[in-house]
């Protein structure tokens, strides 16, 4: 990325050396993340990383070289990155909740592809090895977008595991990217009747292929038809990858008595407006998850051992990486986009 609010650009850099306590991967792997079109469309007024940064916070690689002091990782371990980096020791970074470091802000700590120098390139440095996890023969193709279209997922459905019991009701609002992926995991992990939204017919059979018990237009009518799935109850609780205000409108309308509201999508949408004695059914609690924890990683890598989760891929090289970014941007397509040095 060179400039806010235009087109990335493929650039020659130099391969860069670890420092002391960094490993230098050779990318696999690389995945396109809405996220990245987020904050490629933001003004350049308010755009805070420094440019030219190399996008990606989705990696895989092979380990190159170790910086000076690290034995923790062998050169030749084929990993994933974990992308929400922190400083490591505070309370939240102690628990693996690096996602939620109360310093890496002040410490102008950044996630790869996020303010840091990220996957989408033949190499990227890893501050520590901690933020690699071994995939051993997983295919990192398949498996790179995992480390945030499966973390970021997995830890919102986490959360509200308790509540999504026989006969509650999931509902997943858009089922690109993150939300196939999520529909996947409470087909697994749960026994809830699962209901997917999105705003085109062929989203919605996409939905059911991968294991939506119903498939609802994401449209004025959404909530009155949802509703009549659930009926009154409601759903137990509801997870928005898109997070725009019609999105987040559905889910606090959808919602039913202590259910659960988890906006993940990057949207503009709020829901203030929406919340108080008045707003929702009782004891609604509503969420802005972020990304997930290292053990979370390892543990949505264990369901893909496992054979549970089917991402669809399309794969682009990285010449052709600019192209991935434009289809990504025009929601075209299927699932993720992986570009393959």
């Amino acid at each position: 990325m060179v400039t806010p609010q235009a087109e990335p650009e493929l650039r020659e850099i130099d391969k860069p050396t670890p420092g002391p306590g960094q490993v230098l991967l050779k990318v696999t792997a690389a995945g396109a993340c809405h996220s990245d079109d987020f904050v490629m469309s933001m003004p350049a007024d308010a755009f805070p990383y420094p440019l030219p940064m190399t996008l990606g916070h989705e990696g895989a690689g092979v380990v190159e070289e170790l910086g000076p002091g690290v034995d923790t990782i062998d050169v030749g371990t084929s990993v994933v990155v974990y992308g929400p980096w922190g400083c490591g020791v505070c309370w939240f970074c102690s628990q693996g909740l690096e996602n939620y470091c109360s310093r890496a802000q002040d410490l102008g700590i950044f996630p790869p592809g996020l303010g840091t120098a990220g996957a989408m390139a033949e190499y990227m440095i890893v501050d520590d090895p901690r933020h690699l996890v071994p995939i051993g023969d997983l295919d990192p193709v398949e498996t790179v977008s995992l480390t945030d279209a499966g973390l970021t997922p997995y830890h919102a459905i986490k959360a509200s595991l308790p509540k999504l019991h026989g006969g509650a009701t999931a509902v997943v609002i858009g089922a690109g990217g993150l939300g196939h992926v999520a529909i996947q995991m409470l087909a697994h992990l749960t026994s809830a009747r699962i209901i997917a939204l999105d705003v085109t017919e062929e989203k919605l059979a996409f939905a059911k292929e991968v294991g939506a018990h119903e498939a609802v237009l994401s449209n004025d009518d959404a909530v009155a038809n949802v509703r009549k799935i659930t009926g009154t109850g409601g759903a137990a609780a509801v997870f928005d990858f898109v997070g725009y205000q019609p999105t987040i409108d559905i889910a606090m309308g959808v919602v039913g008595t202590l259910g659960d509201v988890s906006i993940v999508g990057l949207g503009d949408g709020k829901a203030a407006a929406r919340v108080g004695y008045w707003a929702q059914p009782h004891e609604v609690s509503v969420r802005a998850p972020y990304w997930g924890s290292r053990s979370e990683l390892i543990e949505v890598l264990d369901l893909a051992r496992d054979g549970v989760l089917d991402v669809a891929v399309e794969r682009f090289s990285l010449d052709d990486g600019t192209e991935a970014y434009r289809r990504l941007a025009a929601n075209e397509l299927r699932g993720r986009a992986v570009v393959v040095p």
